[in-house]
């Protein structure tokens, strides 16, 4: 059965041959963006079909060929010129308007961070969030502190070293030098267990007390210290070990 896009023409084929009440353009005004097919939206992009086949069919076929419309977003510009009827141009036009959607979901979630980021902790839970979205890979152990200001808002986030803790690697100095550059006012430690097991070392206890020790002579306090793995936490402050 001939698609009902189709017409014989040796004319590329726009949105003014396709019946008024399916174009694209219109459905869009009637209904919005959101109300729209994919195809449909990637034939707004396009503007036109080729000879002998609508935009909307170019669109679908698009769409057939990579399998989905998240594979036609992420497509490279050779994958995209391979597609019969995608020529430079239009494959330019894809590819601005998809890079555009990628930086506005970068900024959005770069704006949602920093938000999230700058309110006060006043959970270890809030913290374990905050925490989690800096650990790059649970299977190796890094250590981090967080810098809050007088108001225990989030000023800064340190990796202060990855591997092995140890009372040497996790020295107060090295633990307190960002905090004292962000004109910290406290500070809270975490690091994460490659095992998934939370429950304190006998060395994480040690290291506890001596940066513990250490806030109070510089005048930082160690609000807690967290032991995060990918489902759980450990937190010194809610174990009363702090």
């Amino acid at each position: 059965m001939k698609n009902r896009y189709e017409i014989n023409t040796s004319k590329p084929l726009t949105v003014h041959d396709i019946p008024h009440e399916e174009r694209p353009r219109e459905r869009l005004k009637e209904l919005g963006a959101e109300n729209l097919s994919s195809h449909e939206l990637i034939a707004l992009i396009l503007g036109s079909g080729m000879p002998g086949e609508s935009v909307l069919s170019l669109s679908q076929r698009l769409i057939s060929h990579f399998g989905s419309f998240k594979n036609v977003f992420n497509a490279s510009m050779e994958e995209l010129l391979d597609i019969d009827g995608i020529g430079q141009a239009k494959a330019s036009q894809l590819i601005a308007c998809f890079e555009i959607a990628k930086r506005v979901v970068k900024e959005t979630l770069k704006e949602e961070k920093e938000k999230k980021e700058s309110k006060s902790i006043i959970s270890p839970e809030e913290a374990v969030d905050i925490i989690r979205s800096r650990i790059s890979d649970y299977n190796k152990e890094q250590f981090l502190v967080v810098s809050f200001d007088t108001r225990q808002k989030v000023i800064g986030i340190d990796n202060i070293s990855t591997g092995t803790l140890t009372a040497s690697i996790v020295h107060p100095r090295e633990t307190f030098e960002r905090a004292i550059k962000r004109h910290a006012a406290s500070i809270l430690a975490a690091h994460n267990h490659p095992s998934g097991d939370p429950e304190p070392s006998e060395e994480d206890i040690r290291i506890t007390k001596r940066l513990t020790e250490a806030g109070k002579i510089i005048g930082i306090e160690l609000l807690d210290h967290i032991i995060i793995t990918r489902s759980s936490f450990y937190s010194f402050k809610e174990k009363g070990m702090i």
